[in-house]
C-alpha cells in the first residue's frame, strides 16, 4: 500500500536534481541558439545576415502564435498588431521627439503598454465565460484592419500609408543586430519551452482539449487565456521594437491582415505545438520569400499558399512532427533497442495529509439546499420550483424518466450562470450567478454523464489538473510528486489506475475513465459531489465497485452525494433517499422504500419498471 512517507521539505539533493532536469533541455536549445547565432555572422554574406535578422523577429512573433494556436487553441491572426505596436512606438517616438537614451526606454515602455491594452480588450471581448474560441479568431481577425485603418488616418504623424522611417535610432553594426535579435529569440524559445513542459503547460493543452472539463475542475479558463494573450502580446511587441530600431523603417504593413496570416501560415507548415518549428518554418519561408519574391512575386506567393493548404489537409500537424515521427520510426528498426516512444516521468502518488487539506470546510445547515429553481428555454420550461435539500453524509439519488431534468438540474447546481431562477445553497454559501470554477471553489464536484477527461494526458496529468486550485502549477518544472486526498487516493487504489499512470487517457477502458473522471472530482476536496450516471456502460463487477466506493466515501468522508441514475436496482441498494423527477418537478421525495412502493412512480415510468427488481 502506498504511504505518505515524504515530508513537506524534500532533501535538497533531490530538489537540486529535479531543478536539473526541468532546466536541462531549455539550457540545450539556448546554447545551441548561441552557438548557431554567435557564428552566422563569420558564414553569411551581408544580404543573409539582414534578411535573417527580420526572419529572427519574425519568428519570435511565430512562436507566439504557436503558444495561443498549438497549445491553447485559439488560433489568432492578430499578432501583428502587437509587433505593429512595439514597432511603431519605436518610430513615432523616435521621429517626432528624437532619439536618445532617454527616450529609447520611453519608446519600449509605450509599445508594451500599447500592446498590453489592446490584448486586454481583445481578452475582454474573446475569452469571457462560455464564450468558444471562434469569437477571438473573429475578433483577432479584425484588430490588424482596425489598427491599419488607424494608421492610415494618422496623416504626418504616423505617415499614413507610407509609414516612417529616416528617424535615428541604435548605432550598432548588421552584426550586432543580428546577434540581438538571434539572443531575443533563443531567450524566448527557451523560456517558451520551460513554460508547455511544466505543470502549468499541461494546463494549456487541457484547455485546448476539454475546456468545459477544466472549469469543473476550478481553473478559471477566461484567466488563463487572457494571461497568455497578455504575455504573447508583450513578446510581439518587444520584437516590432527591436525591428524598428534595426530597419528604420515602420509600414503599415507590419499591423496588417496579411502579415498576421502569414505568421499563422508559417506556424502551420513548420508545425503546431512544437515551438521549434514554427520557428524554422518562418526562417526559412521568409529568407526564400526575400530570395525569390523578387523574381517570381506571383508565383512565390501561388507555391506558398498551395504548400499551405498541402499540409493542413494530408499533414495537418505540419512538418516538423513528420519529420520526427519518421526519425522515431527509422530509429525504432535501427537503434538496438529502440522503441521510438516519448518517455513518460511517472511521479509517486502519497496520500494528502489531513492538516494540508483545503477544501471548503464544512458550514451549518444542510450540505445543499435547492430553492425554487427554475430552467426554461424561451416558452419551454424544464425545470420549474425544484425544491429540495440533502445533508453531509447522505447519497441523495435522482432518478426520473428520460426528459425529466435531471441532467438540467446537475448543471444548474453546479453553474450558476445556467439557472433562470432560484437559489442554490452550498456548505451555507449561496452560489448566485456563479461560473464553474467559482462553485467548485464553494465546495462542488461535478462528473459528467460521459466520461470527460483528457484524452491526450496521462493518467497523473489528469489528476494533477483536479488539484491546481489547491495547488499552483509550477511554471517551469514537473512535480515528481501528486498528492491527493484520501477519497480520491483510494478511487485511483481501488481500479487500478494507481499502475497506469503513466498512460495516456485515451487508452483507457470505458470504465477506468469513469473511475478517472471521478478520482479527478474527488481531488478536488468537495462538500457536495454531482454524479451524473457514474455506471452507464459499466459491467455488473465495475457497477459493483463503483457503488461500493461511493457509499465508502459517503460514510467515511461525509460528503453529500446527488446521484443521477437509471440503473433502479443499483439506486436501491446504495441511497439514502430517493428524489423523482418528472417533467420539471419533483414527483416524490423520499426513501428507497416509499419510491419502491408507489404506484405513481411506476406509472410514470410508462407501467414497464419494476422497482422492486434491478433493472
Amino acid at each position: 500500500m502506498l504511504e505518505n512517507t515524504e515530508t513537506v521539505t524534500r532533501p535538497k539533493a533531490r530538489a537540486s536534481g529535479e531543478t536539473w532536469r526541468a532546466l536541462a533541455p531549455a539550457i540545450a536549445i539556448a546554447l545551441v541558439g548561441a552557438a548557431v547565432i554567435g557564428i552566422g555572422p563569420y558564414v553569411l554574406d551581408s544580404y543573409s545576415l539582414s534578411v535573417l535578422t527580420r526572419s529572427l523577429l519574425y519568428a519570435a512573433v511565430a512562436l507566439t502564435v504557436d503558444l495561443l494556436w498549438g497549445y491553447m487553441g485559439i488560433l489568432t491572426f492578430g499578432q501583428s498588431a502587437f509587433f505593429a505596436a512595439g514597432a511603431y512606438a519605436a518610430g513615432l517616438i523616435f521621429s517626432h521627439v528624437g532619439f536618445s537614451p532617454a527616450t529609447a526606454p520611453l519608446a519600449l515602455v509605450g509599445g508594451v503598454v500599447v500592446a498590453l491594452v489592446l490584448a486586454g480588450i481583445v481578452g475582454w471581448l474573446a475569452f469571457w465565460h462560455g464564450a468558444t474560441n471562434l469569437y477571438a479568431s473573429v475578433i483577432t481577425l479584425v484588430l490588424p484592419i482596425v489598427c491599419t485603418q488607424l494608421i492610415f488616418s494618422g496623416g504626418n504623424f504616423t505617415g499614413s500609408s507610407s509609414g516612417l522611417s529616416g528617424f535615428e535610432s541604435f548605432d550598432l553594426s548588421m552584426e550586432a543586430w543580428f546577434w540581438l535579435s538571434g539572443s531575443f529569440l533563443t531567450a524566448i524559445t527557451a523560456m517558451a519551452w520551460l513554460l508547455v513542459n511544466s505543470d502549468a503547460g499541461r494546463v494549456l493543452v487541457a484547455i485546448r482539449e476539454n475546456e468545459q472539463r477544466c472549469q469543473y475542475l476550478g481553473i478559471d479558463t477566461p484567466r488563463v487565456k487572457t494571461l497568455i494573450f497578455l504575455l504573447c502580446a508583450v513578446i510581439g511587441a518587444i520584437a516590432g521594437y527591436i525591428f524598428a530600431g534595426y530597419a528604420m523603417v515602420v509600414s503599415p504593413e507590419l499591423a496588417g491582415f496579411v502579415f498576421g496570416t502569414e505568421l499563422v501560415i508559417w506556424t502551420a507548415l513548420g508545425g503546431r505545438a512544437t515551438l521549434i518549428g514554427p520557428v524554422l518554418g518562418t526562417l526559412l519561408v521568409d529568407y526564400e520569400s526575400a530570395q525569390l519574391s523578387g523574381d517570381y512575386p506571383f508565383v512565390w506567393k501561388l507555391i506558398i499558399g498551395s504548400a499551405f493548404v498541402l499540409v493542413i489537409v494530408a499533414f495537418p500537424r505540419g512538418l516538423l512532427p513528420l519529420v520526427s515521427g519518421a526519425a522515431s520510426r527509422i530509429g525504432r528498426h535501427v537503434l538496438p533497442g529502440g522503441t521510438g516512444e516519448r518517455a513518460v516521468s511517472v511521479p509517486r502518488l502519497l496520500a494528502l495529509p489531513v492538516s494540508d487539506a483545503q477544501g471548503t470546510e464544512a458550514g451549518s445547515g444542510p450540505a445543499l439546499k435547492v430553492s425554487g429553481v427554475r430552467k426554461s428555454f424561451g416558452s419551454l420550461t424544464v425545470l420549474d420550483g425544484i425544491d429540495f435539500r440533502a445533508h453531509a453524509g447522505e447519497l441523495v439519488s435522482l432518478v426520473g424518466p428520460n426528459g425529466a431534468g435531471k441532467t438540467t438540474l446537475m448543471r444548474c447546481i453546479a453553474d450558476g450562470t445556467e439557472r433562470t431562477s432560484g437559489e442554490v445553497v452550498v456548505n451555507g454559501h449561496d452560489l448566485g450567478r456563479a461560473t464553474p470554477e467559482r462553485c467548485v471553489a464553494l465546495g462542488v464536484g461535478r462528473k459528467f454523464q460521459t466520461a470527460n477527461v483528457f484524452d491526450t494526458l496521462t493518467v497523473a496529468e489528469c489528476l494533477r489538473l483536479a488539484r491546481s486550485r489547491h495547488e499552483r502549477p509550477s511554471l517551469w518544472r514537473r512535480r515528481d510528486v501528486l498528492h491527493l486526498p484520501e477519497a480520491s487516493l483510494h478511487v485511483v487504489r481501488v481500479t487500478g489506475l494507481a499502475s497506469r499512470l503513466g498512460e495516456e487517457a485515451r487508452l483507457l477502458s470505458h470504465g477506468l475513465k469513469q473511475a478517472l473522471e471521478l478520482a479527478m472530482v474527488l481531488a478536488l476536496e468537495p462538500r457536495v459531489v454531482l454524479l451524473d450516471e457514474p455506471t452507464a456502460g459499466l459491467t455488473k463487477a465495475e457497477r459493483t465497485q463503483i457503488g461500493s466506493i461511493l457509499t465508502d466515501i459517503v460514510r467515511t468522508r461525509g460528503l453529500c452525494v446527488l446521484l443521477v441514475e437509471h440503473d433502479l436496482g443499483f439506486v436501491r441498494e446504495i441511497s439514502s433517499r430517493v428524489i423523482v423527477l418528472h417533467q420539471g418537478r419533483i414527483l416524490l421525495d423520499g426513501s428507497v422504500d416509499d419510491v419502491v412502493s408507489s404506484e405513481l412512480v411506476a406509472s410514470v415510468y410508462t407501467g414497464a419498471v419494476n422497482l422492486e427488481h434491478t433493472a
